[in-house]
């Protein structure tokens, strides 16, 4: 992965060096920064960044406020690292675009891992974009997801997802009726179910259904089991 940029985002520049040193060790380009502003200057200035690990209490923008401001623009994976351990704070951080939510203190050898595990998932699903045009469009009685512009549309109007919600509802819409677990879907967009928490699938599918499914006419949970997508194939 030495053509890989990451970003390190964090006040402690301690926790930056160790980080930023464990990564060029693995071939990674690193670029850092300590505060908010310094994070939006460089996302504004850099041609690409492939990964965020983005510190949540930082002075002046914390980490919330960076990921809301930067995420309807910027499509990679954001990792959170925070010393919250709180359910709820895991939860707030996946509801506002994060796609995983690592608690200090951590091993670099897991952060390295999860840091592969993201590069690794979102390359394949621009590969997969690449060579799978014909199947740009997923169609149902009434709603379209559309796989190359990351859209999703139900009854004429756009619904509004993360990066992560879209990727599970395309995937549970691509293997249609059929039953998937939450290891399943981890695997399929995260990339790394050894080191994932499975309780990420079930926060993202909870606002996936928020959003999109109210009245649970697409998604159906198979207790015990994992999950399944039932939608209507349009008429033709």
């Amino acid at each position: 992965m030495d053509d890989c940029v990451v970003l390190i985002a964090d006040d402690e520049k301690e926790i930056v060096k160790l980080i930023g040193d464990t990564l060029e060790d693995e071939g990674f380009k690193v670029l850092k920064a300590y505060n908010g502003l310094e994070v939006l200057k460089i996302m504004h200035e850099k041609e690409r960044v492939d990964l965020i690990l983005l510190d949540i209490m930082m002075p002046g923008m914390d980490g919330m406020e960076v990921c809301k401001k930067i995420r309807d623009t910027y499509a990679g994976p954001i990792v959170f690292l925070s010393a919250k351990v709180r359910e709820l704070d895991k939860a707030l951080g996946l509801e506002i675009g994060a796609d995983d939510y690592l608690t200090k203190p951590f091993s670099t050898i897991e952060l390295t891992s999860r840091v592969k595990a993201h590069i690794r998932r979102d390359r394949r699903q621009l590969e997969n974009r690449s060579v799978s045009a014909k199947t740009s469009v997923l169609s149902f009685k009434d709603l379209k997801i559309c796989l190359d512009s990351f859209e999703v549309w139900k009854d004429g109007q756009r619904i509004d997802l993360t990066t992560r919600e879209f990727q599970i509802l395309a995937y549970m819409a691509n293997n249609q009726n059929i039953v998937l677990s939450r290891e399943q879907i981890y695997e399929s967009i995260w990339g790394n179910a050894s080191y994932g928490e499975l309780n990420t699938v079930t926060v993202h599918i909870k606002y996936l259904r928020d959003k999109l499914d109210p009245d649970g006419e697409y998604i159906k949970t198979v207790w015990g089991v994992g999950y399944k997508f039932v939608g209507r194939p349009e008429s033709k």
